[in-house]
C-alpha cells in the first residue's frame, strides 16, 4: 500500500458517527456575509427565564444547539474546556446568521469532563442539560481508555452535577456507534433496541467509547438519578453548515471529495443527518414530556456511499465538485491496505455492507421532520465554499 492512499483514508474511519469534536482543516477561513437564518422548527414567540446547559460549545453541533435556543428565546451557558471558548463561539453565531451574536442571554463557563470541580458551577440554576461534548479521537488512539475513560467518566460527572443542582432532564448526545456496531449483516433497519456489540474485535475504541458512555449514563439515572430525566439522541454522520475553520470528521470527509484528496471511494455505507436537524431534535427531546427514559436515532435518509455523496455534489456544484472521484476503490485492496494503515482498519468492517436505520420513533413521538440527506450534503459543500475552506 502507497502513502498516498494511507492519507486517502485518512479520518474516513469515523464517517459513521457523531461529530463532537473539531479539528483544524483549513487556514484561509475568512469572514464573508452571513448563511442567513437556518430553517427550523423553533422561533422567539416570547422570553424564556429556563436556563440550559450546552457542554463543549465550540463544537460543531453544540454550537447550532446554542443558536437553536437562542433563536428560542433560552437564556444558555456554555462550557468550553478554555478560557477562550467564548470568542469562538459567539463568532460562530455570527457566521450562523444569528441577529445578536453579542446576546448576554448567552453565558460561558471553563470545565473540563475529566475535572469534578468544574461541574457544580456549571450546573448551577440550569433547567436543562445537553451534554454535547464528548472526546473524538485525532486517529486510532494508542490504547482505547483515552477515548473510554473521558467519555464514560464525562458524562458521569456531568449527571452526577446535574442531579445534585436539580436539573430537571439531561438530553445526551450519543450516537448511531452505540447501536449498530458489530451486528450481523441484515435489511432489517437499525432501531433504537439496537445496542452496539463491544465484544466484536472489530469494533473501534471510538465505538466502544460511545457505548460504554450511554451505558453507564442509563444505569446511572436508573439507580442513582433520582426525579432527574435522560433522553439521548443518537446521529449517524453528521454533515451541514460549517461555522468555522475546525472541520468535524464528517466535513472533513465532503472537504476531501471536493479537493480531489479521494481519488477512489472506499465502498461503505453510513447513515446522514443535517446538523441543524440534530439541533432540533435535542430542544424537541428536551422539552417534550414523552421523551423521557427514550432514546432517539436521528438519522435522515436515504443511507449513502461516498460515491452516492460525489454524484449528489457534482449534481448540485458542477464544476466546483470537478474533483470528485467517479470509481469505487476495489474492497480486497482496502482489506489489504487495512495490515499496515490504522486509518484503513478502522472503516474496513465496513466495508460492502448495507446499513439501514429508521427515524420512526422521532418522528412519531416527537415530530421531528429532519431534511433529505442530499440536503444535509449540499448545504455542507456549499457553506465549505461560501467560507473559503475548500
Amino acid at each position: 500500500m502507497t502513502g498516498r492512499l494511507q492519507r486517502q483514508l485518512s479520518s474516513l474511519g469515523h464517517a459513521s458517527s457523531a461529530d463532537t469534536a473539531l479539528r483544524p482543516q483549513s487556514p484561509k477561513f475568512r469572514a464573508v456575509p452571513t448563511l442567513g437564518n437556518p430553517g427550523n422548527h423553533f422561533t422567539m414567540a416570547f422570553p424564556k427565564d429556563e436556563l440550559v446547559l450546552v457542554t463543549g460549545g465550540t463544537g460543531f453541533v453544540a454550537a447550532w444547539c446554542i443558536v437553536k435556543l437562542l433563536e428560542a428565546g433560552y437564556r444558555v451557558r456554555t462550557s468550553t474546556r478554555t478560557p477562550n471558548g467564548e470568542e469562538k463561539v459567539r463568532e460562530m453565531l455570527k457566521v450562523a446568521g444569528f441577529s445578536d451574536p453579542t446576546t448576554t442571554r448567552l453565558t460561558f463557563t471553563t470545565a473540563d469532563l475529566m475535572r469534578d470541580n468544574d461541574w457544580p458551577a456549571a450546573v448551577k440554576d440550569a433547567t436543562y442539560v445537553l451534554h454535547v461534548a464528548s472526546p473524538f479521537p485525532m486517529g486510532a488512539p494508542k490504547h482505547e481508555d483515552e477515548l473510554i475513560k473521558p467519555a464514560r467518566e464525562g458524562a458521569l460527572r456531568v449527571l452526577r452535577a446535574s442531579r445534585d443542582a436539580g436539573v430537571k432532564r439531561v438530553i445526551l448526545t450519543s450516537s448511531f456507534a452505540a447501536i449498530g456496531y458489530g451486528q450481523p449483516v441484515s435489511e432489517k433497519p437499525f432501531t433504537e433496541e439496537n445496542w452496539t456489540n463491544i465484544a466484536d474485535t472489530s469494533i473501534t475504541a471510538y465505538t466502544k467509547s460511545k457505548t460504554l458512555a450511554e451505558r453507564a449514563a442509563w444505569d446511572y439515572i436508573a439507580k442513582d438519578g433520582g426525579t432527574m430525566e435522560l433522553a439521548t439522541v443518537n446521529p449517524p454522520a453528521i454533515f451541514g453548515p460549517v461555522l468555522s475553520k475546525n472541520l468535524s470528521t464528517s466535513i472533513q470527509l465532503i472537504s476531501k471529495l471536493l479537493t480531489g484528496r479521494v481519488p477512489v471511494a472506499p465502498q461503505i455505507m453510513f447513515g446522514v443527518v443535517d446538523v441543524r436537524d440534530v439541533a432540533d431534535i435535542h430542544l424537541l427531546a428536551m422539552t417534550d414530556p414523552k421523551a423521557r427514559g427514550e432514546r432517539f436515532l436521528a438519522n435522515s435518509s436515504p443511507s449513502m456511499t461516498i460515491l452516492d455523496i460525489s454524484r449528489i455534489l457534482k449534481e448540485r456544484l458542477g464544476s466546483a465538485a470537478s474533483k470528485t472521484p467517479t470509481r469505487a476503490l476495489p474492497n480486497f485492496v482496502l482489506k489489504l491496505a487495512a495490515k499496515v494503515s490504522a486509518d484503513a482498519a478502522m472503516i474496513a468492517p465496513q466495508v460492502g455492507k448495507q446499513v439501514y436505520m429508521s427515524n420512526e420513533k422521532a418522528k412519531m413521538i416527537l415530530g421531528w421532520a429532519p431534511r433529505p440527506s442530499d440536503e444535509a450534503v449540499t448545504a455542507t459543500a456549499e457553506s465549505l465554499i461560501k467560507l473559503g475552506l475548500v
